[in-house]
């Protein structure tokens, strides 16, 4: 720091700047170039005014609360580098997409900011803040808030062109430099390699989460290889989990630092179906081991001490008492365990057996008479395999769905509506099956098509997957079935609804929800 004086009428104030040598400043550039990577070039959902409101609100609590305990002026750069960390992080479900310079839900953004810094000087253990201040901030936000009104940055930003490749470079090696001159970087790298043996047992059983990026679960190998690539890990391992401030001070303490972070993360993960989840676990993996650091300090060397080599402690733990031996294997054994168990509510995907179900209703579609389709460019780029005949399938598998509903509700079998529907959809369409068989009437409704347009959609605001909206114009027929089967009354109606379908449980597109058309 460079040391000044600032004179406010007539009194002198300490006025302390930064140097080019602190690494706070390094690891600000860091950031500051993602943050700019993801207004140019990859889309981050985050505008201009939302940062500036989550780095501002630190920096100005920082400096009064700074210049209230020693009276001088202290450039902020740890509360600008927690502001920064939150609006990179933090996601406001209804921001307006390609709007950088929004002002929506800004105080948001400045309440979630001001209240992790807060936590630094609420927080604290022996006359130190406990938890990285942006972390706990974030994670508290997400419980709190809900996936409703807020969400984390997803795990997978873009294909890997040239701004990703460029996002990699800046994380990656910044963060390699910062760490390794903060002597840091054994503590990422074994939170990494935990991390990712950890949750290859879980992609090995068959985990799957959903996410805005996917149209059908992310499972699998394919799980593994996302979070464990995904540029958002990058940054927690680099920058989140590495606050020199809240990690042991000794090297072996970093090291069982990590892998214990790690572990807690991948169970924490285990049990989540969104990626909302699997985010908020793998923050709050840090929240758990930042509050137990008092017992970690506890068990590993003194820092600086003979003892605190890795060489030496690799060394008591090979040639150690055959009880040590036998209780560090069943420590491994039941942490294995217990993330496979821990995992089951998002192992596999039930399929059932929807192709002998679709089997027993013919519902041939002609595509001749399929009305005129328009696709928009996005969802071509996003997957090319929806251009020309594979919309086209995906608009035939729309009207057999709808067909499907409709046999459902007339025959009162709700093992269709389990084929045909998912989510949102599937709970309207099996209260409706509920209300025709209390009444004794079924209503059903045919949809005649006179344009669709195609576009990709979020439907439900939160990081649960990422839907085609079929926008559909034309008639729609409502007809109410008596118990024999006869129409009893029919109505027609133009209509104007979105049909959002999505590979929910696999490779058939799903009706996931119905919705009312935006004005």
């Amino acid at each position: 720091m460079t040391a000044r004086t600032l004179t406010i009428r007539g009194a002198s104030y300490p006025l302390v700047l930064p140097s080019i040598r602190d690494p706070r400043l390094h690891v600000a550039a860091v950031i500051i170039s993602v943050h700019v990577l993801g207004q140019v070039g990859l889309g981050f959902r985050v505008s201009v005014p939302q940062i500036l409101a989550a780095i501002l609100t630190c920096a100005i609590l920082e400096v009064a609360l700074t210049f209230r305990q020693t009276r001088s002026f202290v450039w902020p750069a740890s509360a600008m580098l927690t502001g920064s960390g939150v609006a990179l992080i933090l996601r406001v479900v209804g921001t307006p997409p390609d709007d950088p310079w929004t002002f929506h839900a800004w105080p948001v953004f400045a309440a979630v900011a001001g209240l992790s810094l807060l936590s630094k000087y609420v927080i604290r253990h022996r006359g130190t803040h406990i938890f990285n201040p942006s972390n706990i901030g974030l994670v508290v936000a997400f419980v709190v808030l809900g996936s409703a009104r807020v969400e984390p940055l997803d795990f997978w930003w873009a294909p890997l062109n040239g701004w990703m490749i460029a996002a990699y470079l800046v994380i990656g090696v910044g963060g390699i430099l910062i760490t390794r001159r903060l002597k840091l970087l054994g503590l990422a790298g074994s939170f990494w390699v935990a991390l990712a043996a950890g949750l290859g047992l879980l992609a090995a059983s068959g985990h799957c989460m959903t996410a805005n990026w996917a149209f059908a679960p992310v499972c699998g190998f394919d799980f593994w290889r996302v979070v464990i690539t995904s540029p958002e890990v990058m940054i927690f391992l680099f920058f989140v989990i590495t606050d020199p401030k809240t990690v042991p001070a000794g090297r072996v303490g970093r090291i069982v630092f990590g892998l214990l972070v790690a572990a807690a993360s991948v169970l924490l993960m285990a049990p989540q179906t969104d990626e909302f989840g699997a985010k908020v676990g793998l923050l709050a993996g840090l929240v758990v081991m930042c509050a137990a650091r008092p017992l970690i300090d506890r068990v590993v060397p003194e820092p600086s001490s003979e003892a605190d080599s890795l060489r030496a402690f690799a060394s008591r733990l090979a040639l150690g008492s055959p009880t040590r031996m036998a209780v560090a294997a069943v420590a491994v054994a039941a942490l294995g365990l217990g993330i496979l168990a821990a995992g089951m509510p998002a192992r596999g995907v039930a399929i059932g057996d929807a192709g002998a179900l679709l089997e027993r209703i013919p519902t041939a579609v002609d595509p001749a008479t399929l009305p005129k389709i328009t696709v928009d460019p996005d969802v071509v780029d996003f997957d090319h395999e929806l251009a020309g005949p594979g919309m086209a399938e995906v608009v035939v598998t729309l009207a057999r769905n709808l067909e499907l509903e409709n046999h459902a509700l007339l025959s009162g079998d709700a093992a269709f509506l389990v084929a045909v529907d998912h989510g949102d959809r599937l709970e309207e369409m099996r209260s409706r099956l509920e209300e025709a068989e209390a009444a004794g009437a079924a209503v059903v409704i045919q949809y005649q098509f006179d344009t669709i347009d195609v576009s990709l959609i979020e439907p439900f605001g939160a990081q649960t997957g990422l839907s085609l909206g079929l926008t559909g114009r034309g008639t729609m027929i409502e007809e109410t079935h008596d118990p024999a089967g006869t129409v009893v009354s029919r109505e027609s109606a133009p209509f104007e609804l979105t049909f959002a379908m999505r590979r929910a449980t696999g490779a058939r597109w799903m009706n996931v929800a119905v919705l009312p058309s935006a004005p």
